[in-house]
């Protein structure tokens, strides 16, 4: 083996060294998926605010979110709905 072989050789080895006592990349963690609602879940909490006298404005809200009924809008905008609907005052 002549020199430069030799000095590639300690190179990588100091090279494979440092990765073995390097500390590894701390895993991220997505934070949990928020809990899917259900439509019955949804319907309560859209009933109370109709009876505190929102009935208008949850509507207007039902037409935001592309339908006329709670039961014809996409499941994947319950929570975004509901967020909307708890900000009436």
């Amino acid at each position: 083996m002549d020199e430069f072989q030799k000095e590639l050789l300690n190179v990588l080895n100091r090279i494979a060294d440092a990765l073995c006592k390097s500390t590894p990349a701390p895993v991220i963690s997505t934070p949990p998926e928020q809990p899917k609602m259900s439509l019955e879940e949804v319907r309560a909490i859209l009933a109370e605010k109709s009876r505190a006298g929102f009935t208008a404005q949850i509507q207007q809200l039902l037409e935001k979110y592309g339908a006329s009924r709670l039961s014809k809008i996409d499941a994947a905008h319950y929570q975004a709905l509901v967020k909307d609907v708890e900000k009436l005052k």
